[in-house]
């Protein structure tokens, strides 16, 4: 019920009361039906203010964004080392689950990623800019972000990335999209992610995809030493580990394996497409959209190189 439906249904109500007020002068034949249409009004007001309440109640329900969550429990009868496992254990749809990788001391909940084949974990989105990624170390280490909603932007954690990828051979994609619903993946073989001692450093393997190969920096051979993230290792505003004199996680505003600086930062700031700053600051992959550009989405998932999907 609209507003003016409402308001209409005000006017009625006190247009009645009048009516009936007006009447208390009339003849004393005509009291009696002036007590029953009192009685009768009554009734009818109190109908119209519940209904009234009512819609208000309704309106305000409506205004409340809807958290989606579709948390799976599949219960404590065994654990999990990753969402590729849980798929082929017959578990096909998108949501979040409880996982224990091998050398992890405890289990972790994940968002498992059932598209582009199913099977992949998810350890970092970027959606909506709600999310801060200029975090300091022990941020990283632990992982942050909104783990609630199916849309929300978080990072798992430096420590459960290297737990998982320690774990066997893993394949890392990158699905991304711009503010005009253009959509580019980048896959990458082999992806290893090193523990805290050695400051998460990062490694991988052979590239294919549509957004092309800006982890590695191979577009240029000229500035493959500085543009590569090969072998870097993590770097955040509080802890400086990359090979510029400056400190490009502060420059960049995120956390990130950085190199002089980068060809790819996609924990960067939330910019909404073409941006200017002092810095390439923004959530960058050089080879699709170069460094002053920042995308709207990104998801970065993994999933064992030798996973076969089980459609039993």
């Amino acid at each position: 019920m609209g507003m003016t439906e409402i308001l209409r249904l005000k006017l009625l109500v006190f247009g009645l009361v009048f009516f009936v007020d007006s009447s208390a002068s009339a003849p004393d034949e005509c009291q009696q039906d002036t007590i029953r249409l009192r009685s009768q009004l009554r009734t009818l007001e109190s109908r119209v203010m519940r209904q009234l309440e009512l819609i208000e109640q309704l309106r305000s329900q409506q205004a409340e964004p809807a958290l989606t969550n579709s948390f799976v429990d599949l219960g404590e009868l065994k654990d999990y080392a990753d969402c590729a496992q849980i798929y082929n254990n017959g578990t096909k749809g998108s949501g979040f689950y409880m996982i224990k990788p091998l050398n992890s001391p405890s289990k972790i909940k994940v968002y498992c990623d059932m598209s582009d084949g199913g099977g992949w974990t998810v350890f970092q989105r970027r959606s909506d800019g709600s999310e801060s990624f200029d975090r300091n170390w022990a941020d990283y280490k632990q992982g942050f972000g909104n783990m609630q909603s199916d849309s929300g932007e978080f990072w798992l954690g430096n420590d459960n990335l290297h737990y998982l990828t320690s774990q066997g051979d893993y394949n890392l994609r990158i699905n991304m999209a711009d503010f005009d619903d253009n959509q580019r993946y980048a896959v990458y073989k082999r992806l290893k992610v090193a523990s805290e001692q050695d400051s998460y450093q990062l490694a991988f393997g052979k590239y294919s995809g549509s957004a092309g190969d800006s982890l590695s920096g191979s577009y240029h051979p000229e500035v493959q030493w500085w543009a590569s993230h090969q072998g870097m290792k993590f770097s955040t505003h509080d802890r400086d580990n990359d090979r510029y004199q400056r400190n490009c996680a502060r420059d960049d505003k995120a956390g990130w394996w950085f190199n002089r600086c980068h060809s790819a930062n996609l924990n960067g700031y939330y910019y909404k497409g073409p941006y200017s700053a002092l810095t390439d600051s923004g959530i960058v992959w050089y080879t699709w959209h170069g460094w002053w550009y920042s995308l709207k989405s990104v998801v970065m998932k993994i999933r064992p190189e030798d996973f076969e999907p089980n459609e039993v």
